[in-house]
């Protein structure tokens, strides 16, 4: 574990702490960017990594974003249900502007904006979980209550 957080790692634990929450941010020398990555990193099972993906209305063209558990695939045609318009994945650029972070590393909250959110119900079957913290070597363990809370997301079936 690095004892110094990086710029962008310190930027989200300002953003737990200012939400109240005693979440400590660990940044490792593995990398956590694929969920299995993750899971094996912390020791946990994959259904309890939280992926931060990234959607684009077709039309629209705003970016959604849908908190999933490690374990599931995220089901484009219902998600395009909820937010009424078809989706699809957006390149790294329009990730990166949207959320300030790279794909990766994107964490589910201190995003550059505001960003549409859901939460996949699946996520509640764990007491704790694990989601990116700003960089593809960094994560941070909370409660999916404490998720809902920092993200204002609806949680949903998106599998």
């Amino acid at each position: 574990m690095v004892k110094h957080l990086s710029e962008k790692v310190r930027k989200i634990q300002d953003a737990l702490n200012a939400h109240g929450l005693q979440c400590q941010v660990l940044e490792l020398k593995q990398t956590t960017r694929s969920a299995r990555d993750a899971a094996e990193a912390v020791g946990c099972e994959v259904g309890q990594i939280v992926k931060s993906l990234v959607f684009k209305g077709k039309v629209s063209q705003k970016p959604v974003l849908v908190v999933a558990s490690g374990s599931n695939r995220v089901n484009e045609k219902r998600l395009a249900g909820l937010i009424a318009e078809p989706v699809k994945m957006p390149d790294a650029d329009f990730v990166r502007q949207k959320t300030g972070f790279v794909i990766g590393g994107v964490p589910p909250l201190g995003h550059a904006q505001p960003l549409e959110t859901y939460i996949d119900e699946d996520l509640f079957k764990y007491e704790e979980i694990w989601a990116a913290a700003g960089t593809p070597h960094a994560l941070f363990k909370l409660t999916p209550t404490e998720l809902e809370t920092i993200t204002g997301g609806l949680v949903v079936k998106i599998r």
